[in-house]
């Protein structure tokens, strides 16, 4: 199995697809930390997973609160030996942050950067030292199509997090840590069908997309997992861009 031996933090982890990545890695062998804002949420899933079989701890964590996520680090070593993945997935979402730039109260602004983007910061910082003592490890964050419209403050922190990727790539090389990113595109999460009716779902699906069907979490985490593993060691820096091809470029 690609994890065995290995621990996992995954932010977000309560559920969505915070939870799917944190099952898919959980599957393959690793021991998953689920941090979560809702404690609630982060033990539920925990309980899921060990019923399955997966070593996993549930813990409460504000990512923008840079002492939570060392917290979070420290509780990981302490329960499971070390780190080797931060799956940076916490975030706020499009829905309550869908205003243009000068729409968007600047309290608003200052809290969605706050936990989209200087979450993966702290995270970053929290996890390793840790990484570093096991010889190196893997970061991944989780951005979104929205990123590559930029057309509001949610896209906006989105693009910022593609930046991001590629700062921490750089910093964090010299530590063998690898950091890379995913940006999904419409996936048939809670969230993000909440915000699509579904007339508008089947008019993107059929319009924009190459791909004629709604995205699954189970996309996003098998690619998750395999950027995090041994496989991808030859990958760092990148954003890989999931949305059955409506944003396909050249």
């Amino acid at each position: 199995m690609r994890y065995a031996g290995k621990v996992a933090i995954v932010t977000g982890g309560g559920r969505g697809i915070g939870f799917a990545i944190a099952r898919r890695v959980g599957g393959e062998g690793a021991s998953v930390v689920l941090a979560d804002i809702a404690i609630a949420n982060a033990q539920d899933a925990a309980t899921r997973l060990k019923a399955e079989g997966i070593e996993a701890l549930g813990i409460a964590c504000d990512v923008a609160d840079e002492t939570a996520m060392h917290a979070v680090a420290e509780e990981a070593c302490a329960h499971f030996g070390g780190i080797d993945l931060l799956v940076a997935n916490a975030g706020l979402h499009l829905s309550g942050y869908a205003k243009t730039p000068c729409e968007l109260p600047g309290e608003e602004w200052q809290r969605l950067m706050d936990v989209n983007v200087i979450g993966i910061v702290n995270g970053a910082r929290a996890c390793r030292a840790a990484m570093r003592a096991r010889g190196g490890g893997a970061i991944l964050t989780i951005s979104s199509m929205a990123g590559y419209k930029g057309e509001n403050a949610y896209g906006i922190s989105k693009l910022a997090v593609r930046g991001l990727t590629v700062a921490l790539a750089k910093e964090l090389a010299v530590d063998r840590i690898r950091v890379c990113g995913i940006a999904p595109g419409l996936v048939d999460s809670e969230e993000a069908m909440a915000r699509f009716p579904v007339d508008r779902r089947e008019k993107y699906v059929n319009e924009l997309q190459l791909v004629k069907r709604l995205g699954r979490m189970d996309d996003i985490a098998a690619a998750a997992a395999f950027l995090g593993s041994d496989e991808a060691s030859f990958i760092t820096g990148e954003t890989i861009l999931i949305s059955g091809g409506a944003f396909c470029r050249i």
